[in-house]
This record gives C-alpha cells, sequence and structure tokens, in this order.
C-alpha cells in the first residue's frame, strides 16, 4: 500500500490547482460490470468519478480519461471495450464523450490536441497493452520489459499538462497508468481527484 500512503502523504488534491486551459489526464476506475450483450449492469464507479470530472470541466480545463476493464490479457477484446462506459458518461454529464478507438498512437494523439476546453474524451481500455500491466519488479530485471513499460507510460504522460489519480480501487498497483506516467510527469503538477481524497479521510 505504499502508493496510497504517498498519496495521503502529499495530499495535493485536483481542488489545489489550476486547470484552466489545460489538458488533464485522469486515471479513473471504470470496471464496470458487464452483461453478455455489454450493458453495464450498474455504473457506480462512473459516477463516483463525476465531482473530479466536473470540477475539472468548470475550471476550463479538457479531459482525457483512462481505464481498464477486466482482464483482457494485453490483447484487443471488443467485450471488454469502453465504449459503453463512454456511452453512460455521455448521458450522466449531458454532453459527448469523445471516444478514442485506442489509449495510444497517433490517431489518439491528433484527438487529444484538437480538445477545448469542457471537451471530455475517453480512451480505450489501458489493459488491451500488455505494457499496461507489467509488473515493475520484473521490468527492473528485464530491459525489454522496462523499455515497453516506460515507452508506453510516455505516449500517455505526452497527452497531457497534468495528471489526476482518482482511481482508488487500483491505486494499490504498479500498473503503468498509475505508477509510471507520474513519474514521467514529474515536472507537471499531479494531483488526486476527490474520490481518492474522500476514501483517504475515511482511512485516516
Amino acid at each position: 500500500m505504499d502508493n496510497i500512503q504517498e498519496k495521503k502523504m502529499a495530499k495535493k488534491t485536483v481542488a489545489d490547482i489550476n486547470v484552466a486551459g489545460k489538458k488533464v489526464l485522469m486515471r479513473c476506475d471504470f470496471n464496470v460490470p458487464l452483461d453478455d450483450d455489454c450493458n453495464i449492469t450498474s455504473d457506480d464507479r462512473i459516477v463516483k468519478a463525476l465531482p473530479t470530472i466536473k470540477h475539472i470541466l468548470a475550471g476550463g480545463g479538457s479531459l482525457i480519461l483512462m481505464s481498464h476493464l477486466g482482464r483482457p490479457g494485453g490483447q484487443r477484446d471488443e467485450k471488454m471495450s469502453l465504449a459503453p462506459v463512454a456511452e453512460r458518461l455521455s448521458q450522466l454529464l449531458g454532453q459527448q464523450v469523445i471516444f478514442a478507438n485506442d489509449c495510444i498512437g497517433d490517431e489518439t494523439k491528433t484527438k487529444a490536441q484538437a480538445l477545448k476546453a469542457g471537451d471530455v474524451m475517453l480512451l480505450e481500455n489501458l489493459r488491451f497493452h500488455k505494457a499496461e500491466t507489467i509488473k515493475d519488479k520484473a521490468a527492473k530485471k528485464d530491459a525489454q520489459l522496462r523499455e515497453a513499460k516506460d515507452n508506453f507510460a510516455k505516449q500517455l504522460a505526452d497527452l497531457a499538462d497534468i495528471y489526476v489519480d482518482d482511481a482508488f480501487g487500483t491505486a494499490h498497483r504498479d500498473n503503468a497508468s498509475m505508477y509510471t506516467i507520474p513519474v514521467t510527469m514529474e515536472a507537471k503538477p499531479r494531483v488526486i481527484g476527490f474520490l481518492i481524497e474522500k476514501e483517504l479521510k475515511f482511512l485516516g
């Protein structure tokens, strides 16, 4: 739980920074349950992310959301696509949520660059790429794994000016999106969202 403890000690939240005119990369936990037809059976995790999302949009930022869903094993699996989440989030926010068909790559980068204040984009499932779940312990022993994880994190980090972590349910994992991106973005603001802040106060 070291990662959680670090966040608890820092206590710098999205409320402490100016997001106006900035692109914000936010790690959410949208690992929602789906039925056999890929319909969301509970949107609780999406709803819990709304306070942080709405705060950033109200502050004049543009938002790039990222999450995992299920365990696709580093391969694309349409049954674990985040497209239904984008649709549900659009309904909850009352505005279009742009959906990127991948979380990295030229097309995603172009979409991110085109975002304007108040825009929201959801990236496709992070775990469609094996690099997301490479353990840091393994990466330290294998240069190829280290390079793969770092490169994946850098492509995501380069999309934005600010990093927000609001995925409490996965805060203990050393996934690229939770651990490596904040390291890569060390010269940029890195804060927690309201959900993690709330949970840390509860623990504390």
